[in-house]
């Protein structure tokens, strides 16, 4: 009898309808994705697994660009989110709106927050270790002897860039050391270009630590292109994130990594959890230094 079930399926074409199947049992297999600045080679790797992770959990990713509702507002993302009875949302956007988290969980649609933070939203919370990743950064330019760094950020002003940038400018204060913060590009590889031109035109910058790889690859190529500098020899540079470029053999770059693995782990923890049983998760995750050729041996 089943062969002749599926026989006949196969015939007609039928193919389970996995969006009804969530409504009979008021258990979504949707599970929304709200992104911002998706060309990043940092999201693109992080988005590619969290589709993968979800998919062997038999869930599917709902990817909601944040960035297209610029200039248009956010009503209609919103209504897409409640529309669509997610099982809940992964607020991965730099820049969260908090109006879109505040209509989510009054709705009853979990949020769970990757590198953000929103005061007092009732969420799951997971955090790279920022402050713990940039003072490594910048202990790894004052022991190449740096006297003069510079912090390279940028203009989105994200909770993960501003810790990045204020933790590293601790730490160089505490060495003695009165490092140039530039904020002012795009949060891309021009921005980092831009900023290399900028703050290498200025005397004595012998070290940078670019607050996102991205940053650090433009940063590095106008250095050695356009600058005339030699990396190390003349100017240390460290990036944050271990994006895959970073390992390429024409930049060969030290780098602060952030565990994607760990991080979509404790996010598909926060997504499977029995939110009537089990506490929201609130994760810090560790990051490790990884020393390449950008840097003095």
């Amino acid at each position: 009898m089943r062969q002749r079930v599926l026989k006949a399926a196969e015939y007609l074409g039928y193919r389970v309808n996995r969006l009804a199947q969530g409504l009979i049992s008021e258990r979504s297999i949707l599970v929304g994705v709200l992104v911002g600045n998706m060309s990043a080679p940092y999201m693109a790797r992080q988005l590619e697994a969290l589709s993968g992770a979800l998919l062997r959990e038999g869930m599917q990713c709902l990817l909601l660009n944040a960035a297209a509702t610029e200039g248009t507002g956010i009503s209609g993302l919103i209504d897409r989110i409640l529309e669509f009875r997610v099982r809940a949302i992964v607020v991965m956007s730099g820049v969260p709106p908090s109006a879109i988290v505040k209509e989510c969980l009054s709705n009853g649609v979990r949020v769970i927050l990757v590198n953000k933070l929103i005061d007092g939203a009732k969420t799951d919370t997971i955090l790279t270790d920022d402050v713990a990743g940039a003072r490594l950064a910048a202990q790894r330019l004052i022991d190449d002897g740096c006297k003069r760094p510079a912090i390279i950020s940028s203009v989105a002003g994200t909770l993960s860039l501003t810790r990045r940038t204020e933790a590293a400018a601790a730490r160089f204060a505490e060495a003695g050391l009165s490092p140039v913060i530039w904020a002012k590009g795009t949060t891309t590889y021009e921005g980092g270009a831009r900023a290399a031109r900028e703050t290498l035109a200025r005397p004595g910058i012998d070290g940078a630590f670019c607050v996102t790889d991205f940053l650090a690859l433009g940063y590095l190529d106008a250095a050695r292109v356009e600058m005339g500098r030699r990396v190390p020899e003349d100017l240390s540079v460290v990036g944050f994130d271990d994006i895959p470029q970073a390992s390429w053999e024409s930049y060969r770059m030290t780098t602060v990594r952030q565990p994607v693995d760990t991080l979509i782990s404790a996010i598909m923890r926060a997504i499977l959890r029995d939110a009537a049983r089990s506490k929201a998760v609130n994760d810090v995750l560790p990051v490790e230094l990884v020393e390449r050729s950008t840097t003095r041996k």
